[in-house]
């Protein structure tokens, strides 16, 4: 608009542009800029690349995965970006008020001191109804195993948990809710015979046993609702794909932006590093 009145005032008094720039308010600088056109190009490009590799992420996780990438733009400058685009995620609303006086769970020291362990259920396409079972490390978020099939027994339990241990070795404890499959004397013996704790929390208070809780809420965003699945394997070859992405490339905001192994790596640092002083 005032380049509009600099041109009128320019042409119909016959003065000169800087004059007219002075009478209008503006300098001749702001007058003769034309901003570049494809100056967010690149910008753009990346942000549909992260999008198109991590569809279920929001703004916050996407803009750390761009500094990952070694993008060093500005936080205001992308999200204006990603919102001309009409990236943003909607918001589900609540669906019931927060706990008053939540207790937040001990953060181990160390990895296998506690692992958490609950079940989801979803349907496929036919509307057949299947399980995973998934079973987290505490200290890092490390997602250990997602197993999935129609049926999850028990017996089937405790070899998910065998093979862990193959290549972890054993926790120290476990910690559940108070489902048939965690109550069992199958799961009770086989802890009893490798020492170790089975920790049930209370019924009707999933909070207390909030890190695998808060890893099922986003399991379900990013592939439970995000896919129809036809088969089985089609629900295991996709959360085989995830299981590395979230172990491996994710940031997670409770490791302080950092991945599991980058957080274990430096938790065995700042140990040894202890050490050495005394």
């Amino acid at each position: 608009m005032r380049r509009e009145l600099v041109d009128y005032a320019k042409y119909s008094h016959c003065i000169s542009l800087r004059r007219a720039c002075r009478i209008v308010g503006i300098s001749d600088s702001v007058y003769r800029y034309q901003p570049d056109k494809h100056r967010n190009d690149a910008v753009i490009a990346a942000l549909q690349d992260a999008v198109e590799r991590y569809p279920a992420y929001g703004f916050s996780q996407l803009f750390k995965i761009l500094k990952r990438w070694g993008h060093r733009w500005n936080h205001k400058r992308v999200h204006r970006i990603y919102c001309d685009l009409k990236l943003n995620k909607r918001r589900r609303g609540k669906k019931r008020l927060p706990t008053r006086n939540p207790e937040p769970l001990r953060v181990p020291a160390s990895i296998n001191q506690c692992w958490s362990m609950d079940f989801m259920s979803d349907s496929l396409m036919c509307g057949r109804r299947f399980r995973t079972f998934n079973v987290i490390d505490d200290f890092n978020r490390e997602v250990l195993a997602i197993e999935i099939d129609l049926n999850l027994p028990a017996p089937r339990v405790v070899r998910v948990l065998e093979r862990i241990v193959a290549w972890r070795g054993y926790p120290n404890k476990l910690r559940m809710d108070n489902g048939p499959e965690f109550i069992s004397s199958t799961l009770a013996e086989w802890a009893e015979q490798h020492q170790i704790q089975l920790e049930f929390i209370n019924p009707s208070t999933p909070t207390q046993n909030s890190y695998v809780e808060r890893f099922n809420r986003t399991y379900r965003d990013e592939i439970l609702n995000m896919y129809v699945f036809k088969t089985l394997n089609e629900v295991r070859e996709l959360t085989e794909k995830w299981f590395i992405e979230y172990n491996d490339e994710r940031p997670h905001s409770a490791l302080n932006d950092l991945m599991p192994w980058e957080y274990q790596a430096k938790s065995e640092h700042l140990e040894n590093s202890n050490l050495g002083c005394h």
